[in-house]
């Protein structure tokens, strides 16, 4: 696993690949940029590839930059693709199934603080 760049006062964010970690099966994430109050973080994904359901307390709002994925929130499932966005609300369930391998960029408020790793 990656070791992940702690917070500071540094403004731009630069494309590392040593910073991409596994994160699952035929799932990588990036951290773009992230502050106390907002998180944004690009999620690659493998044909195949599954976001479990889970819930968490963040507000969450994704854009599809590639491919395609078939997203349930709440019970309700879409597909989506290139240049479509889905929006969760805080505690409700969600995931993601790629249906073609894709990248999707997800924001999150406040920050995912458990996607800092330890000594965060």
């Amino acid at each position: 696993m990656a070791t992940l760049a702690q917070p500071s006062s540094e403004a731009f964010v630069r494309h590392d690949p040593a910073q991409v970690e596994t994160v699952g099966e035929g799932i990588r994430r990036e951290m773009l940029g992230y502050g106390p109050e907002l998180m944004i973080v690009k999620v690659l994904f493998d044909k195949g590839a599954v976001g479990e359901v889970h819930a968490h307390r963040h507000s969450q709002s994704s854009y599809v930059e590639s491919g395609r994925f078939l997203v349930e929130i709440d019970g309700e499932k879409q597909e989506l693709g290139a240049g479509d966005c889905f929006y969760v609300a805080p505690h409700k369930d969600h995931g993601a199934v790629c249906l073609e391998a894709g990248v999707l960029i997800d924001t999150f408020s406040p920050l995912r603080e458990d996607f800092l790793g330890e000594g965060s």
